[in-house]
């Protein structure tokens, strides 16, 4: 996740909901907490690295998980290129006398190499590139309320016009709330690290929620500010809305800085992004599900898992054939048939557990779940045409190679070995 995505997509959130920003990511909130819940229940029950592939093997069918797996491919695969060829965009538009695949090959080695080296390595850098975002957004927030400040006093500060309006209606709340929810992409990642955590039963259940939360609060503080500066949804350029206010309320150096804060903010997040596949692709390769010795390979010294790295880093070269919009048509299908299947994965264990003489409690494993599964399958169903279209063409080539792979669906792909060797962990 990227605080900074929230100004990157402001525009168009606000056009849609025709300036009711705000209340569409309080909207996504409260459909993503439902989910960050399903996660959390089922990383306490299967504390191992493979996120919603591992969770839906386990819970509810091996080749089932294998297809979920297979979707949420598309998701972690393209998102590393995503985020990598936006910042490249940011950079180009600044600099055009680079040319752009220059940006794109900086990105993918400077993030590859910080991966190799490992966990704790990349988690530095990380964490000092998000104190740079964080630092941007609270400037951009405190020069926004001063602006209006000025503008109208403090009644103007509190208002309850960016949450609703004339022309808010139902309908563009809940298209706006459909793109809003694209930022929280990514949350569910921190489960693919369950087997570098300590403790993982009870620090990923907290962790995810608190991920979400925070995010979410990010969010939707950002959005009101914003909000507050620019009411309404009338933009000369939607899509680069966030730059135009950067200069309303701090001039040229502040919107060189917020460019700076924006590009900062992709590279701090190719690093999760990609960390975060190759650990997905290392627990299908030790399933033996993908070849086994190429990803289920770990680097003897470094304790990561090299080849998947190595190959996450080789996709975003794909960047520099396609554009944005493409490319996140990928993402959406995946993402959301993943959150989809999790929830359902909360239900199925609670249908066992019950037959198996214990009570997990209905409110927690059956009602927020089924919310949560509706909750995407409505997002899903909202996704252009496009999107669909690729989704269901990747999903039909997942189908025909889990056919190879089990016999025609006579036996069940390989199962998952849980030993803690070889495992993906840094030394020390």
């Amino acid at each position: 996740m990227t605080p900074l995505i929230v100004l990157g997509t402001f525009g168009v959130v606000a056009d849609i909901t025709h300036g009711a920003t705000p209340t569409a990511y309080l909207l996504a909130l409260a459909a993503m907490i439902f989910t960050a819940h399903s996660y959390g229940r089922m990383a306490a029950f299967h504390p191992v690295a493979g996120s919603a592939y591992t969770y839906v093997r386990r819970s509810i069918d091996s080749r089932v998980g294998f297809l979920v797996g297979w979707a949420t491919l598309l998701d972690y695969f393209f998102l590393p290129m995503v985020i990598w060829l936006i910042g490249g965009a940011y950079l180009q538009a600044q600099f055009p006398g680079v040319p752009f695949w220059t940006w794109i090959l900086a990105f993918v080695v400077l993030t590859t190499v910080l991966n190799l080296l490992g966990i704790k390595t990349a988690e530095r850098v990380n964490d000092l590139l998000m104190v740079f975002q964080i630092l941007v957004i609270a400037i951009f927030v405190l020069l926004s309320l001063r602006h209006v400040f000025h503008l109208g006093g403090a009644g103007a500060v509190v208002s309850g016009t960016p949450f609703a309006n004339s022309a808010t209606t139902f309908a563009g709340i809940s298209a706006g709330a459909a793109i809003a929810a694209y930022s929280f992409l990514g949350f569910d990642a921190v489960t693919t690290l369950t087997e570098e955590t300590v403790n993982p039963r009870r620090t990923i259940p907290r962790a995810i929620m608190l991920i979400a939360l925070i995010g979410g609060g990010i969010f939707v503080g950002v959005a009101y500010a914003t909000q507050l500066v620019h009411p309404g949804s009338t933009f000369s350029d939607p899509d680069s809305a966030a730059f135009e206010i950067a200069k309303t309320i701090g001039g040229d150096l502040f919107s060189s800085i917020f460019l700076a804060g924006l590009v900062v903010a992709q590279f701090s997040s190719g690093i999760a992004a990609q960390a975060s596949t190759s650990r997905l692709l290392f627990a299908m390769g030790r399933d033996s599900v993908l070849p086994r010795k190429l990803f289920g390979y770990v680097h003897p010294r470094f304790r990561t898992p090299a080849f998947n790295i190595l190959l996450t880093g080789a996709v975003g070269l794909i960047a520099l054939r396609l554009n944005v919009a493409t490319s996140t048509s990928f993402i959406n299908f995946g993402a959301f048939t993943a959150f989809t299947f999790v929830n359902v994965s909360v239900i199925a264990t609670f249908v066992r557990e019950r037959r198996a003489g214990r009570d997990l409690g209905a409110l927690r494993h059956v009602a927020a779940p089924a919310i949560g599964a509706v909750v995407d399958l409505w997002l899903l169903a909202h996704l252009d045409g496009k999107a669909l279209v690729l989704g269901l063409i990747w999903l039909g080539l997942g189908v025909a190679y889990l056919a190879y792979l089990t016999g025609m669906f006579r036996t069940a792909p390989p199962e998952m070995e849980f030993s803690e060797e070889p495992r993906v962990a840094e030394a020390g």
